[in-house]
């Protein structure tokens, strides 16, 4: 399903809804970062989604990882809490999503790169690689947070 990212746009659509997401900066032994890019926004991200029942955040952020890149990670930190009224995401379906995801910091333990339905393609990008890169100002923000590995989560 596609969406559209508004942005601290006074014209975008009310948000209706809010889901848990997951999502998490991982940084393999040279110190690169594993992006995506996505198929629904054709932006490039680190990897997350949502929260399932069932699942506690550390599970989920695991579980997405693993579904998105094909790389099995181990939960090392709290990146933050990220939730931003001034940026909405609207589906297809008319649900409008206020963002809200708990970033983590992870190292990948196994696995190998492979794309999904959500990702056309994955790689480890290089920190100063990221700048040539089309990414939202919301995942900026949580690559900027997760890569000043400072010990006080960041929340908004």
């Amino acid at each position: 399903m596609s969406r559209t990212d508004f942005y601290q746009d006074p014209n975008a659509p009310k948000a209706n809804s809010l889901k848990v997401a997951v999502s998490a900066v991982v940084r393999n032994d040279h110190g690169q970062i594993l992006m995506i890019l996505r198929t629904d926004n054709n932006k490039c991200s680190i990897p997350g989604g949502g929260m399932e029942v069932g699942e506690t955040p550390a599970q989920a952020v695991v579980r997405e990882v693993k579904e998105e890149t094909g790389i099995d990670i181990a939960v090392t930190g709290l990146v933050g809490v990220f939730s931003n009224p001034e940026h909405v995401i609207a589906y297809e379906d008319g649900e409008v999503r206020q963002e809200f995801s708990i970033c983590f910091t992870a190292t990948p333990v196994g696995g190998d790169l492979q794309t999904s339905s959500e990702s056309k393609e994955v790689g480890w990008i290089d920190p100063e690689g990221l700048v040539n890169l089309d990414i939202h100002p919301s995942i900026w923000l949580r690559i900027e947070r997760g890569l000043e590995g400072v010990p006080e989560p960041y929340y908004t």
